[in-house]
């Protein structure tokens, strides 16, 4: 059989085949994540191991809600940085990114997304698969470049510490360390540290009921009023209200 008729057999089958078909077939990737969201971001489908990650049990339940309702601030906004590009045409391929896992702690993710197009060639949305590195075989370049100053990070983030010490840390300029957290994380190292800080601390304002100026100074933030600022900028809340809320959904649930 030559080519062509293998190409033609090939689009007859797959015109045959339902759309709800191949998209389930993300069910049979063990671990992936993946969604379909429209222009606004908003999602039009995901799979249940995406619906269970953002701590939900059916698919109605998270159609038409977007990454605002499920990640930090700090994180979905990020996604909505990547989702602009993919509506413009660019594709996204094993990118690097921290994420929140369902278990609430943050870890290695590697996503890729890509334009979804109608049948005349115009972008109507967006989909993409992202995984936990540790589920995959494949590590991002990025990974082992910036796994030292992050287990650092991970390691002392309740303690002070300058950029330079943990440059010397990971065997390393401060320029250079900068560079590589801007080429692989888009973010600058104090940043990184800062979104680590934010994220123990809100793990703590909901699991444990020390007190706000304790969780801060366990967090890494000296001061209180400080930590307060940091901790509204990223999750537009104050850090009473935040538990407040988190104890109320806890009563109901």
């Amino acid at each position: 059989m030559s080519i062509t008729n293998i190409n033609s057999t090939s689009l007859k089958i797959l015109h045959q085949v339902d759309l709800q078909q191949i998209v389930a077939m993300y069910e049979l990737v063990p671990g992936a994540l993946f969604w379909i969201k429209d222009v606004n971001g908003k999602l039009l489908h995901c799979n249940q191991c995406f619906i269970e990650h953002v701590g939900m049990k059916t698919l109605p339940q998270v159609v038409g809600l977007g990454d605002y309702d499920f990640s930090p601030p700090h994180i979905a906004k990020q996604f909505a940085v990547d989702d602009k590009k993919v509506l413009v045409g660019e594709e996204v391929s094993s990118r690097l990114e921290l994420n929140v896992t369902k278990g609430g702690s943050m870890a290695w993710f590697t996503t890729s997304k890509r334009p979804l197009y109608s049948k005349d060639g115009s972008i109507i949305g967006t989909y993409g698969i992202s995984q936990h590195i540790e589920q995959t075989n494949v590590e991002p370049a990025g990974l082992s470049l910036l796994q030292k100053p992050v287990d650092y990070i991970r390691d002392n983030y309740a303690n002070e510490f300058s950029i330079k010490q943990l440059a010397e840390h990971s065997h390393l300029s401060v320029s250079a360390l900068e560079r590589r957290f801007k080429k692989y994380l888009a973010k600058t190292p104090l940043q990184f540290i800062n979104e680590v800080r934010l994220e123990q601390a809100r793990r703590m304002l909901i699991e444990t009921s020390e007190p706000i100026s304790r969780v801060a100074s366990h967090c890494g933030f000296s001061e209180h009023s400080y930590f307060s600022r940091q901790f509204v900028k990223f999750f537009k809340v104050l850090p009473s209200d935040f538990r407040k809320k988190a104890q109320n959904r806890a009563k109901t649930s």
